[in-house]
């Protein structure tokens, strides 16, 4: 099995060779990361650095979604693929372990019932008409995913209604922490609510609190919010994430390379908290996007379009 990126840093760097070749590849990332351009020869040496680390468990290893030092995890994963960055269709990136599988996504909701007491449950079927109210409900029984929804929905609307801009930084690492720290049964209900209406679509849509965390006065081209993912390690491992579980194909009848969509939205689902936050676009359909636009985009209006292309043409979502 493979080991995570940490474990497989430590030994690397308990040993000479590997700690010399590894801190070769530090060098490299690191020049990456500030757009320091490379030499031939500094190309090669970082090259010949990645080649020699052969089939060590750190050239293999691999980072775990909600582990605690996740950062971490995907710095050194980056470091030792830094020569694989570039470009954004690359479909061997991903850093995480795992993808999710169907059976994992298919829930029985009668473990989220026996959370209720009869007098709630009576409550709830009240909610038919509104399935995001209901599943907002259900969240409210748990205490972790109340009290981290209500964490992010305070930072991300503190400022409203007055001068003040809400803190978008702020606001993304309070989504990404309950995202990730609350039980998938609680959010992928929320974010993937059924509506057969605009007040539910309209509560569906405010999941993430669109006016911080999505959208703002005037959108970036889509080829900017790239750029400052691809210099987060955690956005741009969520971002090779999504494509390689999202990855659409013309040669498939589904439209759909690896044919896992509970990956796929698992993939989207980690996106939400980063520099390329998806959302849906309206309260009546279920079409999401990001918030930016590919005008302007000069000679590079293909690979833009291809960006904006992955959310709002994408089969697999």
């Amino acid at each position: 099995p493979r080991s995570d990126c940490v474990m497989a840093e430590q030994l690397c760097l308990s040993d000479s060779t590997c700690n010399a070749t590894y801190r070769i590849l530090e060098n490299c990332a690191l020049a990456k990361t500030r757009l320091l351009p490379l030499d031939h020869d500094s190309r090669v040496r970082c090259l010949n650095a990645e080649f020699d680390l052969g089939n060590s468990s750190l050239l293999h290893c691999k980072c775990h979604r909600r582990m605690k030092r996740q950062e971490h995890c995907l710095r050194v994963f980056w470091t030792v693929h830094s020569s694989v960055t570039d470009g954004y269709f690359n479909l061997e990136t991903s850093p995480y372990e795992n993808p999710a599988n169907e059976e994992h996504w298919k829930t029985d909701y009668n473990k989220l019932a026996a959370l209720v007491s009869g007098e709630i449950c009576s409550q709830l079927a009240g909610d038919a008409t509104n399935p995001c109210l209901k599943e907002t409900h259900v969240c409210n029984l748990s205490k972790k995913c109340v009290r981290l929804r209500t964490d992010y929905a305070s930072i991300c609307t503190r400022g409203a209604g007055s001068e003040d801009v809400c803190d978008q930084r702020k606001c993304h690492k309070g989504l990404r922490n309950f995202f990730e720290k609350v039980p998938e049964d609680f959010t992928k209900r929320i974010l993937f609510c059924p509506c057969q209406d605009e007040f539910c679509g309209e509560r569906r849509r405010k999941t993430i609190v669109p006016d911080c965390s999505f959208q703002s006065n005037t959108k970036p081209n889509c080829l900017e919010l790239l750029d400052s993912c691809l210099e987060d390690h955690i956005c741009k491992s969520r971002l090779a994430d999504f494509q390689q579980n999202c990855q659409p194909t013309d040669m498939s009848p589904d439209g759909c390379s690896l044919h896992n969509y509970a990956a796929c939205l698992q993939a989207y689902m980690g996106l939400i908290g980063t520099p390329m936050t998806p959302n849906y676009v309206s309260n009546s359909s279920v079409e999401v996007s990001l918030w930016c636009t590919c005008e302007s985009s000069g000679n590079q209006k293909e690979k833009c379009d291809q960006i904006l292309g992955m959310f709002e043409n994408n089969k697999c979502l």
